[in-house]
């Protein structure tokens, strides 16, 4: 005999600080999840290319900012009340996170093998409602670098694009020169 499976009416999310105090208890120790409003998602297998990216992205950032900021390399955001997503790159305020997860940023930065629709999508509203002022996407299969700025209302609302022998700066630290082909092969 068939029956339909139970649907809820609406599903109670997981917060944040549920998230964490799960983590502490040992919970998720093996997998590769993130906290997505509300709800686990689990994180795209690392690629070369995007392991590549990622790598390229720590040398090129680590080194001019230090003293002046923190490069977090995915590792957890703090992002409202619902969401801890583990960004490839987050350049956040210097301080010390010992006891919490930085929650405002310069700069975050995915890099996009097989979570392009996810990262132009969800994760895009996300970091523009948190007030993130800029945010990257590395397009790997396109070899360009999807720059987003001008949070408001959810969205941002500057769009660029930067292509194979263009340089991009950071908003934030507009000292720094990155070559897309410093990232991108």
């Amino acid at each position: 005999m068939f029956t339909t499976p139970f649907v809820p009416e609406r599903i109670r999310p997981l917060r944040r600080a549920e998230y964490d105090q799960l983590i502490e208890l040992g919970a998720f120790r093996d997998e590769k999840i993130e906290l997505i409003e509300g709800m686990l998602v689990p994180m795209s297998p690392i690629g070369p290319p995007h392991n590549s990216a990622v790598q390229k992205l720590g040398m090129l950032l680590l080194p001019p900012l230090v003293g002046r900021a923190a490069v977090h390399i995915q590792g957890p955001f703090a992002a409202l009340e619902f969401s801890e997503p583990e960004p490839d790159i987050a350049v956040v305020p210097s301080g010390d996170y010992n006891t919490a997860h930085p929650d405002r940023a310069y700069l975050i930065i995915e890099v996009a093998e097989t979570s392009l629709s996810f990262d132009r999508g969800v994760k895009q509203r996300l970091y523009a409602t948190c007030g993130v002022p800029e945010y990257w996407i590395v397009n790997i299969a396109e070899r360009v670098i999807e720059v987003f700025r001008e949070p408001a209302g959810g969205a941002y609302t500057r769009i660029e694009r930067y292509e194979g022998g263009q340089s991009l700066r950071p908003l934030h630290f507009e000292d720094l020169e990155i070559r897309v082909n410093d990232v991108i092969k």
